[in-house]
C-alpha cells in the first residue's frame, strides 16, 4: 500500500499558480485599459479647449486643425510598425516605452506658447499613442483565449477607450476654467507616467515573432502617403486647391499608396499581409473603420467648433456635451459584453452607424443660437450609443476573424484604419466648412454696411487667418458688426460638414449589413493557422 503524504509540494505549487495566473490575467487587462484610456485622452483632449487655444495662440483655421491632426497623423501612419515591434519584442515593453514617450510630448505641449510648439508636442504624444492603441489591444487579445473571456476583454478595452474620451473634456474643460490650457497637457503627462508604471508592474508580457520583421520600405511609403494626403486636405482651403503644393501632395499620395501596396505584396515579411483583406469580415471592418470613424470624429470636431469657437462657450460649458457622448458607453458596459457574445458584431455595427448618422443630422437641425444643453441632449445621447456599439463591434469583427498568431497585425491594422478615419474627420470637415464659410463671407462683406476702412480691415483678417480668425478677432465695434455675418457663414459651413459625416455613417452601415450580416460570426477567436500568440 502506498501511503498518502501529508504534504504535496507539486499540488501546493499548482494551487499557488492559479491565483497568480488569475492576478496576471486581470493585471494585463487593467494595464491594457489604462494604456488605451491614456491614448484616447490625448486624442480627445483638444475638443473642449479648441476655442481657448485658438484665441490664446491666435491660430488660423489650418493651425487649429493641425493641433488635432498632429496627434492623429502619427497614430495612423505608425500603427502598423508598432504592431510589428510589439509582436517582435513584447507588447508590455512597448506600452511602457510608449507611455513614457507620450509624457515627453505632453511636457512639450505644456510649455508651449506658440501653435508650432503645441503642434510639435502633439506629434510626439501621437507617436506614443500610435503604439498604445495596437499594443494595448494585442496584450488583451493574447491573454483572452475563450469566447467569454475575449468578449469581456474587448468590452473592457472599448469601455476604457470611451472612458478616456469621457475624462478628456472633463479634465481639460475643468482645468482651463481656472488655469491656462497648457495645464491640461501637463496633467495628462502625469497620467502617462502612471500608465507606464502600471504596465510595468501589472501586465504579462506577450509576443508573436513568428514570421514578423520590420518592413522599413513599407513604413516609409505609408507614412509619406498619409502625410501627403492630410497636407493636401488641410492646406487646400488656405493655399488653394489648385496650388502647386496641394496638387503635388495629392499626386504624392497616389504614387506612394500604390508603392505601398506593391511593396507589401512582394515582401517576404510584410508589415501588413494583404491576404488579411481576403477575409470579407476583416476587409469590411477596415472599410467601416475608415468611413465610420471619419463620420464620428468629424462630427465631434464640428461640435467642438460650434461650441468653443462659434458660440464662444467657456471650456467647461464646451466640455459638457462631450461628457454626455462619452459617458454613455461606460453605462452600457454590461450590454456591450452580452451583445458581443450573444448577438455578434453585425447588428451592433448597423445599429451603431445608423445611430451616428441620425445624431449628426439631428445636431444639424439645432439652430446655431441654441447654446443650452437640453436642445442638444437627444443627438448627444444617440451619438454616444452609436459610438459604443461601433467601436466594440469593429474591434471584435476585425480581431476575431484572423488566426491568433496574426492578432497583433490585425489589431495594428484596425488601429491604422480607425485612426486614419479619425484623422480625416477634422481635416475634411474643416476643409469643407472653412472653404464654404470663406466663400460666403467674401460675398457678404461686399454687400455689408461697412465703411471702406472697415471692409479693408475685415478682408485683411479674412485673407490672413480665415473665417475662424475673423470671427474671434477683437476688432472693437467692428466685431459686433461682423458677428452676424461670421456666425451665419461658419454655421452654414459646419452644417454642411455634418451632412458629409452623416452620409459617411450611412455608407458604413450599408457595408456592415452587406458584408458582416446579422449572424454571430466574428464573436469567437479564430482557429490558429500557426502558433498562437
Amino acid at each position: 500500500m502506498v501511503s498518502t503524504p501529508a504534504y504535496d509540494p507539486p499540488a501546493a505549487r499548482t494551487s499557488d499558480a492559479v491565483p497568480a495566473a488569475t492576478a496576471r490575467h486581470t493585471g494585463t487587462i487593467i494595464a491594457g485599459c489604462l494604456a488605451v484610456c491614456l491614448a484616447q485622452i490625448g486624442l480627445v483632449l483638444p475638443a473642449a479647449i479648441n476655442g481657448v487655444m485658438q484665441r490664446t495662440l491666435h491660430a488660423t483655421g489650418g493651425e487649429l486643425t493641425w493641433i488635432s491632426d498632429a496627434f492623429l497623423v502619427p497614430a495612423a501612419v505608425l500603427a502598423l510598425t508598432f504592431g510589428v515591434l510589439g509582436d517582435l519584442y513584447g507588447r508590455k515593453k512597448l506600452v511602457v516605452g510608449a507611455a513614457l514617450l507620450s509624457a515627453v510630448g505632453y511636457l512639450v505641449s505644456a510649455t508651449s506658447h506658440s501653435a508650432a510648439q503645441l503642434i510639435t508636442g502633439q506629434a510626439i504624444s501621437g507617436i506614443g499613442a500610435a503604439a498604445l492603441f495596437p499594443a494595448s489591444l494585442s496584450m488583451i487579445t493574447a491573454i483572452t483565449t475563450t469566447p467569454a473571456a475575449r468578449a469581456k476583454g474587448l468590452a473592457s478595452w472599448t469601455t476604457a477607450l470611451s472612458l478616456g474620451a469621457f475624462l478628456a473634456p472633463l479634465m481639460s474643460g475643468g482645468i482651463v476654467e481656472h488655469a491656462s490650457f497648457q495645464w491640461a497637457f501637463g496633467v495628462t503627462g502625469v497620467l502617462a507616467v502612471i500608465t507606464a508604471a502600471g504596465a510595468r508592474l501589472l501586465a504579462a508580457e506577450s509576443s508573436a515573432p513568428e514570421g514578423r520583421s520590420l518592413d522599413w520600405p513599407g513604413q516609409i511609403a505609408i507614412a509619406v502617403a498619409m502625410l501627403a494626403l492630410l497636407y493636401g486636405i488641410i492646406q487646400g482651403p488656405s493655399d488653394g486647391w489648385s496650388s502647386a503644393p496641394v496638387v503635388t501632395s495629392f499626386v504624392a499620395f497616389a504614387v506612394f499608396i500604390v508603392a505601398f501596396v506593391l511593396m507589401e505584396s512582394r515582401s517576404a515579411a510584410p508589415m501588413l499581409r494583404l491576404e488579411l483583406f481576403r477575409i470579407p469580415a476583416f476587409a469590411a471592418s477596415a472599410a467601416m473603420a475608415v468611413i465610420g470613424m471619419f463620420g464620428f470624429l468629424g462630427g465631434a470636431y464640428d461640435l467642438s467648433i460650434r461650441l468653443g469657437v462659434i458660440q464662444h462657450q467657456s471650456p467647461f460649458q464646451a466640455a459638457v456635451p462631450f461628457l454626455v457622448i462619452q459617458g454613455v458607453t461606460p453605462l452600457i458596459w454590461p450590454l456591450l459584453v452580452r451583445l458581443l457574445h450573444r448577438v455578434g458584431p453585425g447588428p451592433m455595427l448597423v445599429t451603431g452607424f445608423v445611430s451616428l448618422a441620425g445624431a449628426q443630422l439631428w445636431l444639424r437641425a439645432v439652430p446655431i443660437h441654441e447654446s443650452g444643453l437640453i436642445p442638444l441632449l437627444g443627438p448627444l445621447v444617440l451619438n454616444g450609443v452609436g459610438f459604443g456599439l461601433v467601436v466594440a463591434a469593429l474591434t471584435a469583427a476585425a480581431v476575431n476573424v484572423v488566426p491568433p498568431n496574426l492578432t497583433g497585425m490585425a489589431g495594428a491594422t484596425t488601429s491604422l484604419v480607425r485612426d486614419l478615419g479619425q484623422t480625416l474627420g477634422p481635416a475634411v470637415v474643416g476643409a469643407v466648412a472653412l472653404g464654404m464659410a470663406a466663400s460666403q463671407l467674401t460675398g457678404s462683406l461686399a454687400g455689408a454696411d461697412l465703411t471702406p476702412k472697415e471692409h479693408g480691415i475685415a478682408s485683411a483678417v479674412l485673407n490672413e487667418g480665415g473665417p475662424l480668425a475673423l470671427h474671434s478677432a477683437d476688432l472693437g465695434p467692428l466685431s459686433a458688426k461682423l458677428a452676424p455675418y461670421t456666425t451665419d457663414a461658419l454655421a452654414r459651413g459646419y452644417n454642411s460638414g455634418l451632412i458629409l459625416t452623416a452620409v459617411a455613417c450611412v455608407a458604413a452601415a450599408v457595408i456592415a449589413a452587406v458584408f458582416v450580416g446579422f449572424g454571430r460570426s466574428g464573436t469567437r477567436p479564430a482557429e490558429a493557422d500557426g502558433s498562437a500568440a
